[in-house]
């Protein structure tokens, strides 16, 4: 390793660690400001700690129900203020006297003849019946008042001084003009009507709603509710081991809890430094179990940010949802990240991923025992359902199978804690449920991902495995022979993947597009050729050279069309580092005194690393193997010649960075023997036609 590959490594390994630190840094400060109460009950169960001696002295609460009830109380029987506007009846009197003048002036000859010889019993009547309706008072009540009864209370305001009225006592707008109309017919004047229209446009509301004054006081008055219902002096026995938890006893644990974590110790360096320590335990956890198990994935800086950032974005929607009263933290998707880790990965690392995610959010949370209970729960669901996002009707069923989770798992608990299903919060399932529903963004988010983190899902492996993508249609062009040996490796090694358990279909699509440089000179491939060979026209060693450069070409053109890197690394290690033997043997005959580099006549690399690339480098070889010499096969030829293949990689050690074990290099064997056999069967010879 020369030194600037040591560099590169160092600072890789410097920005892992830092990312894993600020990560953890990040997600400390999210936690609560205060120290956290150590107990953990429910009412209705047994206090299963030793007994609860109060450390101070510290007032009991009131239950909330019987709070919530005075406080209604109060609310129901309040006397709302109103003031009243003085100058509303000196406007409108001096309104009274333009209007009555205007319309004397403008009366016909012959109307209202009692009017015109006695104007001043008319103005005075309708000035005092004014009068009298402003003193009495026009209230305009306030929306949240209009459908109270006659006897509802209201403080009328006269400067500073605040006068109890009934609505009964007071006119409204159109009580007033009904009581104009009411008060001309008992009038005993003759042309009482002329007063009606200006009696009408001259009253108007005087008593308007003070809000500010009305809050004030209702608050003042919901303020002065006592809010405690005794108290519990330092050393008293608050609890003791084994005794149930009444609701009295849980009424005082509920307040000794929120004075403890309010009042007693604000946040500390010690409290930050445990929240630190908790945080980087789990995070701590998580990077050693990818370390230890998924060193490649841990290597992978792309990865390791898609594996990582999970952490602190369920960390900080925990964080929000916590300080929004309309929200709970259940309607948190927590299993969109299990189905998405395992659409990129196996279904180990997506429960790990889970189990740690899910455990943080339980501090965050304070939710306890329950919270993490049913998530973790969820994670198993997601996990024994083997969800697939390929297939919509498994995947609903999945989605259907964590809401009947949620749901069970919660009515338990409930009736452990509750005892009754009358305790049930059935509310609770409005929750579930939008959580569930969200789950469903996990499909949506699988190409998202892709791009940004350079993944390549199941979703995309079955697109890519269309023969109408363009790519496969030139290699069905160009080189036809090579996509029929494609579609034999994929049959062969698809099968072997599956019976391994390794990616079956990674391991098809790769089949599938691992010969794709043999476009570029498609005639120089036996599966292609006809009746003539060109490499009877070069060198062996430059017919070495082109056969060996359809693996750099079929990279580059991968590239072009932008396949995704695992396929790529496909392309690069499907004939690891072999040596292209017959041109070499060729070589080394035609130039017996010569010394002939091997290297001239090897495959570039690199080797086979992956279950799935070992299984397609076998298959490749196998076929092209039958092919070429299974003519006539005997019983035994099909055995003879993958133990011959096989034996042959081990020895040029081309397994060597493989993750694939003898056991399952057996049962490829057996795979492999069973399918060749079919296709290579004995035939009946059919009698040709006279």
């Amino acid at each position: 390793m020369n030194l600037w590959q040591k560099i590169r490594g160092y600072l890789r390994g410097t920005l892992q660690h830092l990312f894993i630190v600020g990560i953890i840094v990040f997600i400390s400060f999210l936690f609560p400001t205060h120290t956290r109460f150590k107990y953990s009950y429910e009412q209705g169960q047994i206090w299963n700690y030793e007994d609860l001696v109060a450390p101070f002295d510290f007032a009991i609460k009131k239950p909330d129900k019987a709070l919530n009830a005075e406080i209604k109380s109060i609310t129901d029987d309040f006397s709302p203020f109103y003031r009243l506007d003085d100058s509303i009846a000196v406007r409108n009197l001096r309104k009274f006297d333009q209007r009555f003048a205007l319309q004397l002036k403008n009366l016909e000859k012959g109307q209202f003849k009692d009017v015109r010889r006695n104007p001043q019993i008319y103005q005075k009547f309708g000035t005092q019946y004014l009068q009298k309706t402003y003193s009495r008072g026009v209230i305009e009540l306030e929306s949240e008042h209009q459908n109270e009864d006659k006897n509802f209370v209201v403080n009328v305001l006269v400067g500073n001084t605040a006068q109890e009225k009934t609505l009964y006592n007071l006119h409204t707008k159109n009580k007033a003009h009904l009581a104009i109309s009411d008060t001309l017919q008992k009038s005993n004047l003759p042309d009482a009507e002329f007063l009606y229209a200006i009696l009408t446009d001259c009253v108007s509301p005087n008593i308007f709603y003070d809000r500010p004054n009305s809050e004030q006081a209702r608050n003042e008055m919901i303020d002065g509710v006592v809010k405690f219902n005794g108290m519990v002096r330092k050393g008293e026995l608050v609890v003791p081991r084994f005794g149930p938890i009444s609701e009295t006893v849980f009424l005082k644990l509920e307040s000794l809890k929120e004075h403890y974590e309010q009042e007693v110790i604000q946040r500390s360096s010690g409290i930050y430094l445990g929240y630190f320590v908790l945080s980087g335990l789990v995070i701590g956890l998580f990077a050693g179990f990818l370390f230890l198990f998924c060193r490649p994935l841990f290597e992978n800086w792309y990865e390791l940010v898609f594996l990582f950032c999970w952490f602190p974005l369920f960390a900080y929607l925990v964080f929000i949802i916590t300080r929004i009263d309309a929200l709970s933290v259940y309607i948190i998707p927590f299993g969109i990240v299990p189905i998405l880790v395992k659409t990129f990965y196996d279904k180990w690392i997506a429960l790990f991923t889970h189990l740690m995610i899910v455990l943080l959010a339980t501090f965050l949370s304070s939710s306890g025992f329950e919270f993490a209970f049913l998530q973790t729960l969820i994670g198993v669901v997601i996990l024994l359902t083997n969800v697939d996002t390929r297939d919509w009707n498994q995947y609903f069923f999945t989605i259907f199978y964590i809401f009947l989770a949620y749901g069970v798992g919660y009515i338990g608990l409930s009736l452990v804690q509750q005892g009754s299903f009358n305790g049930i919060d059935w509310s609770m399932f409005n929750w579930i449920f939008l959580s569930t529903f969200l789950t469903l963004l996990a499909n949506p988010l699988i190409p998202l991902l892709e791009r940004l983190f350079g993944f390549t899902s199941s979703v995309a492996l079955t697109e890519l495995s269309d023969l109408n993508r363009p790519l496969l249609q030139e290699l069905a062009i160009k080189a036809p022979g090579t996509l029929q040996h494609s579609l034999q490796v994929a049959n062969l090694a698809e099968a072997a993947a599956r019976r391994i358990g390794a990616n079956h279909l990674l391991v098809r699509v790769a089949a599938l597009y691992h010969d794709i440089g043999k476009t570029v000179q498609p005639e120089y491939f036996i599966e292609n050729q006809g009746d003539s060979n060109p490499h009877g026209l070069l060198p062996y060693r430059e017919s070495a050279r082109v056969i060996i450069n359809h693996v750099p070409q079929g990279v580059e053109i991968a590239r072009q069309y932008r396949l995704p890197k695992v396929l790529i690394d496909f392309i690069r290690t499907h004939h690891g580092t072999t040596l292209v033997e017959y041109f070499y043997r060729k070589e080394k005959d035609a130039n017996p005194d010569e010394i002939v580099e091997e290297m001239d006549f090897r495959y570039p690399g690199p080797k086979p690393r992956s279950k799935e690339e070992s299984v397609l480098m076998l298959a490749d070889s196998i076929e092209a193997a039958a092919k070429a010499s299974l003519k006539n096969p005997g019983p035994g030829d099909i055995q003879s010649l993958v133990e011959r293949i096989v034996a042959g990689k081990l020895s040029n050690k081309q397994l060597e960075d493989s993750a694939l074990t003898f056991s399952d290099l057996e049962k490829c064997k057996v795979v492999f023997l069973q399918i060749l056999r079919s296709v290579y069967h004995a035939r009946i010879e059919y009698p040709s036609e006279k």
